[in-house]
């Protein structure tokens, strides 16, 4: 995987979209659906939201799935060979919103405009904060901490609107 120095970076955040994995962990307990967030520094403070990130060049969604868990909460994710994303989720700086935008429902990220393939996933293990992750915690769906990055809300509205655990 190649990453680039932090200027260029910047540049291309600042330049085009970015594909990037956004997930949730899902888990039932006693019949209630709940979903693990992480608590992280942010541009809007100290916030709790999904977890995930960019995908780099040369690596597959899955790939980017598990590195993303792996570093974020040290635990592996139950994913198909080819996961497909639940919904496609995205980003956009409030300086530079698109076009269209009262039609749209998006999340606002200062740093860059993000294409985000969402996912409600499995964890396997037991999920433990680090790196960016200053704290994580189960859930329930009717019972969300705050505050949530903006447009977390949104996101889990139409990820949650998928088929509940069995």
């Amino acid at each position: 995987m190649l990453f680039l120095p932090d200027d260029d970076y910047a540049l291309i955040e600042r330049s085009v979209p970015l594909a990037c994995v956004d997930f949730v962990p899902e888990r039932s307990v006693g019949g209630r659906r709940e979903i693990g967030l992480i608590l992280r520094e942010s541009p809007h403070g100290r916030v709790w939201c999904h977890l995930g990130g960019r995908i780099g060049r040369g690596e597959s969604i899955r790939e980017a799935l598990g590195r993303h868990a792996r570093d974020t909460i040290a635990v592996d994710l139950e994913l198909p060979a080819d996961p497909q994303p639940g919904y496609v989720y995205q980003w956009f700086p409030p300086d530079d919103p698109p076009t269209d935008a009262a039609h749209l429902r998006y999340g606002d990220d200062p740093r860059k405009h993000a294409i985000g393939l969402s996912f409600v996933v499995t964890a396997i293990g037991d999920p433990q904060s680090q790196n960016e992750a200053l704290d994580f915690g189960w859930f329930a769906v009717d019972d969300l901490p705050q505050p949530l990055w903006p447009g977390c809300e949104a996101l889990f509205e139409r990820l949650l609107a998928l088929p509940r655990l069995a």
